[in-house]
């Protein structure tokens, strides 16, 4: 098979025909991200790049047989203030160079995907050039993270892929996690503070759990990170000969104040006050479903990304963590791709 890739990032198509089994002949990409290209090109070596989309004569792969391409939906998102809702802004610009790869080249097939929460205006757009429309397909059913996105293709017989059952705590290397689904894996995921993640329910973090001593956690260095999984014992709550019968301050944030605590809601609830108010109501801001204890709240690791997005372990290592993450946040899941893909294997 002969495959042009627009957008091509961290080359999440190529892996996902080479998990299938679908042998390729040439496989050409586009793609300005030098961290994106370095990646593409440690785990590929035989993909040509060929850099800036707008700067492409796709008549070059005139009878390919496969487009594939993500334009970036930086400028649609509904993250982004004052994103654009109509088809006259920049983002349709890059979608239109998919446009025109696709009727330069013929590719006898196509795969386009982008972000669920784009505007209607222009979901109804994009289905009107391509002339199909989008299947909504959610990452959960094969991965830990909910990644909802819209994928417009002609491959025959695309069918929801079979729920897999991976929970977030399944791709952990260590700690647990207090959700099922990790939130989406976003290019900015670097940027992940536990406030944000428990306020504004992005950027997954985890637990781990720290041991205690009569009752007191061991001094936690600033270099705990660097330690793995051997830092401390695992303290269990159902082991310890102290019965806890009082709220739990697990975290905190800020001074720590009482309308500032995090407790387990499997814990005791902690006593209502006629003066509630203010951040946390005088009743603990965050409540977190894990058994009582003390904790270490991290970032996911990049393996622990590269897993929710189904990518092989350390398949963006050689780049920093930061640039991971991107690269990892703009990518694909590769065994939604691969479920897509696999209709080609048919005809």
């Amino acid at each position: 098979m002969r495959v042009l890739s627009l957008f091509d990032g961290i080359s999440c198509g190529m892996v996902a025909l080479k998990r299938i089994g679908i042998s390729v002949e040439a496989y050409d990409a586009f793609e300005i991200d030098k961290y994106a290209i370095t990646v593409s090109s440690r785990n590929h070596p035989e993909i040509v790049h060929h850099g800036n989309v707008f700067d492409g004569n796709f008549r070059k792969f005139k009878g390919y047989d496969l487009l594939l391409g993500g334009s970036p939906c930086t400028y649609w998102s509904i993250a982004k203030q004052g994103r654009e809702t109509s088809c006259n802004g920049e983002g349709f610009k890059l979608f239109n160079e998919y446009v025109r790869a696709l009727q330069e080249s013929e590719c006898r097939y196509f795969l386009y995907e982008n972000n669920h929460s784009i505007h209607r205006n222009i979901k109804d757009e994009i289905s009107k050039t391509l002339g199909v429309e989008p299947i909504v397909i959610n990452s959960s059913l094969v991965s830990g993270q909910h990644r909802k996105r819209c994928y417009w293709t002609n491959i025959p017989h695309v069918t929801q892929p079979l729920d897999k059952g991976i929970l977030l705590q399944d791709v952990l290397e260590s700690g647990v996690s207090w959700q099922e689904k990790s939130y989406c894996v976003t290019a900015s995921y670097q940027g992940a503070a536990f406030h944000n993640t428990m306020e504004r329910k992005q950027r997954t973090m985890v637990a781990v759990p720290v041991a205690t001593v009569n009752g007191k956690s061991h001094t936690i260095p600033a270099t705990y990170y660097k330690a793995g999984t051997d830092l401390f014992p695992v303290y269990r709550a159902e082991n310890s000969r102290q019965k806890i019968a009082v709220p739990i301050r697990i975290g905190q944030i800020g001074k720590g104040g009482q309308g500032q605590r995090i407790y387990s809601v499997r814990g005791k609830s902690v006593t209502m006050t006629a003066n509630g108010g203010g951040m946390g109501a005088k009743t603990g801001l965050y409540k977190i479903d894990l058994p009582d204890g003390d904790y270490i709240i991290r970032k996911l690791t990049p393996v622990e990304a590269e897993r929710l997005q189904t990518l092989p372990d350390n398949y963006t290592a050689g780049i920093s963590n930061t640039q991971r993450y991107k690269c990892i946040g703009n990518g694909w899941t590769v065994d939604v791709i691969a479920h897509i893909l696999g209709g080609l294997k048919n005809v």
